[in-house]
């Protein structure tokens, strides 16, 4: 439902080919660069990604034979392709994960084993900018479903073109981070490749996986070259418009590729009206879309992503904002089909729903991307990765008979690499501009530097959120300015947690938001999903604001759903702020399914 890197979004750096530069999407996120988390839940949870998490991963593809297949790509090393045709693409994601990491917390032995990775990627490029070792270490034994020619099998899944995607994104963000072009040279290398061989009069062909078509806009604002931009809309537009695709592929499990709604290509992307397919295409391709929509202003796009949009939050999501309720597929189900127990609700969906968000609050404005956004963050996503931050999960059911456990890393390991890139990213997430507007979208505790005319504005937050909804601001400028900061009041107040009627809470909050400003202040009235708080101030130098203070609050409540979700008929859910509670095992005698709470009963936190 939501998705990628929009914290980069102010991070454009002017690079080759000038072009009329197309529109922008009319809010802005406050740059991952400008932003530091200085403490509370999320503080813990980015040191253990960091410390943790990121060399854990770097430290699997070495020795699941991730790097050495780029090594043998690249002559270093003797051998045949190992694994999976798409294992490239987690070397490129941790490589984007510890480039933002690098930004907001610089670390040269972090930076020294990325550029010994950056050179091997290099050094495996081919010269007319081809990068794909699963086909390139020995084309005449490619990696299964890679075809003896370039491209053979691209409409159905090679996922050379989804490698590339991944690719680009993670250059573009060793370039930001590092300042360094041996990486971003690589992308725009194998990218006018791509551009030269795919076209309105070359060859027409969508992606099997998409990816590639987001990765392409990020390439795009980083150089500014409009073809990457105007080849991301030809992907979207060529998808559902080609009719069958039959391959002799050699094993039964390959004749998925073939089936045209599970990879989002069997009516136009502009005309879908419900979303299908495998969950975390689905989502890759919405994100580009709502690039498309945003930055050439083309309405159709924009209408499909709204009512994509719509569809999903009100048929197709599960209360902890996971994706994708079908085993095997891993794909959107049919209205309401919602299993919790077969749940499969990968935690790449997660990742691609959370950013697919945050671009449609940017389009929009409209609150209720973020609450969705919030409700995915705290749930959906954080399921997929333990505490101490070295073991994952790549489904995350809702129910559980104790069989599922998460692991080191996987044979298909992309959820880890996945959710680690998010987590680093998550600064840059927090806040977002437009104009004389600040858009507080997260309670993070935290400090932001941003521009607001010719004024610098500081803001401090702090806060225990989501364990306690108060949160303190501090707001310093160096000359005098007015603006409105905006508070997102979140939708775990209202009647449901996401804009529909898919999950409703029982009963209404009855207490009231408070905001003060020193002595003054009462209850809040929010408006549209928002608090808005004018800030002015007119006499320098350095004029601190004094603490402003919001406190939510943070009832225990229950949540039911739409009677036509048949696996929750009888059941409710436990929420206090954007948390979903669970019940486990460890915690209970090892017996949890079985367990009834009376409906009078009083939870108190």
């Amino acid at each position: 439902m939501r998705w990628i890197a929009t914290s980069l979004l102010a991070f454009v750096t002017s690079l080759g080919a000038q072009s009329s530069a197309p529109g922008d999407y009319p809010i802005q996120p406050v740059a991952l660069s400008q932003v530091k988390v200085t403490g509370g839940f999320w503080q813990a949870k980015l040191e253990t990604n960091r410390t943790v998490t990121i060399p854990h991963i770097l430290q699997e593809n070495e020795t699941t034979g991730r790097v050495d297949n780029l090594r043998k790509g690249a002559g270093l090393m003797p051998g045949d392709y190992v694994g999976r045709r798409f294992n490239d693409t987690d070397v490129y994601k941790i490589i984007e994960a510890a480039s933002y990491s690098l930004v907001s917390h610089p670390d040269p032995a972090l930076q020294k084993q990325l550029d010994t990775l950056v050179d091997i990627i290099a050094k495996a490029q081919q010269p007319d900018g081809y990068l794909f070792p699963a086909r390139t270490v020995n084309p005449a034994k490619p990696a299964p479903g890679v075809g003896t020619e370039r491209w053979q099998y691209e409409n159905t899944g090679s996922h050379e073109l989804y490698n590339s995607g991944h690719m680009y994104e993670a250059a573009v963000a060793h370039y930001q981070a590092t300042g360094e072009r041996t990486f971003l040279d690589v992308a725009i290398k194998n990218a006018n490749l791509v551009a030269s061989t795919f076209g309105p009069t070359a060859r027409k062909d969508a992606p099997g996986h998409e990816e590639v078509e987001l990765a392409l806009v990020k390439l795009y604002r980083a150089t500014k070259d409009v073809r990457y931009l105007n080849l991301a809309k030809f992907f979207l537009d060529e998808r559902g418009v080609h009719g069958s695709v039959s391959q002799n592929y050699t094993e039964p499990s390959w004749q998925l590729y073939n089936d045209r709604p599970y990879r989002q290509d069997d009516v136009a992307l502009v005309d879908q009206t419900k979303a299908e397919g495998h969950a975390v295409r689905g989502t890759y391709v919405y994100n580009a879309m709502t690039d498309i929509a945003a930055m050439l202003k083309d309405p159709a796009y924009d209408r499909a992503v709204d009512r994509l949009w719509q569809d999903v939050v009100s048929k197709r999501i599960y209360l902890t904002g996971g994706l994708g309720s079908v085993g095997g597929t891993e794909a959107f189900g049919d209205d309401y089909a919602l299993p919790n127990r077969t749940a499969y609700t990968e935690t790449c969906a997660s990742v691609g729903g959370i950013l697919w968000n945050h671009r449609m609050f940017l389009k929009s404005g409209d609150a209720k991307y973020l609450d969705a956004f919030e409700q995915t963050l705290y749930n959906g996503l954080l399921s997929g990765v333990s505490v101490k931050g070295d073991s994952f999960f790549y489904q995350n059911p809702l129910e559980s008979t104790g069989r599922q456990e998460r692991s080191a890393y996987f044979d298909v390991a992309c959820c880890p690499a996945n959710l680690s890139r998010l987590l680093a990213q998550l600064p840059g997430l927090i806040y977002a501009q437009r104009g004389n507007e600040v858009f507080v979208n997260l309670y993070v505790s935290s400090e932001a530097t941003l521009k607001i005319g010719t004024s610098t504005v500081h803001i401090t937050q702090t806060t225990n959120y989501p364990w306690d909804g108060q949160v303190k601001f501090a707001i310093a400028m160096d000359r005098p300015t007015a603006f409105t900061l905006q508070l997102r009041a979140p939708g775990w107040l209202g009647q449901g947690p996401l804009a529909s009627d898919l999950y409703s809470f029982v009963g209404a909050v009855n207490e009231r938001i408070d905001l003060w400003q020193g002595d003054l202040g009462g209850g809040a009235q929010p408006r549209d999903g928002w608090i808005n708080v004018p800030v002015t101030r007119s006499i320098p130098p350095n004029p601190d604001l004094g603490p402003l203070s919001i406190t939510f609050p943070m009832p225990v409540r229950r949540v039911t759903a739409n009677p036509g979700v048949k696996d929750d008929v009888g059941k409710a859910a436990i929420q206090r702020g954007p948390v979903v509670y669970a019940l486990e095992g460890v915690d209970n005698d090892g017996k949890v399914l079985d367990v009834t709470l009376p409906l009078d009963a009083r939870f108190t936190p």
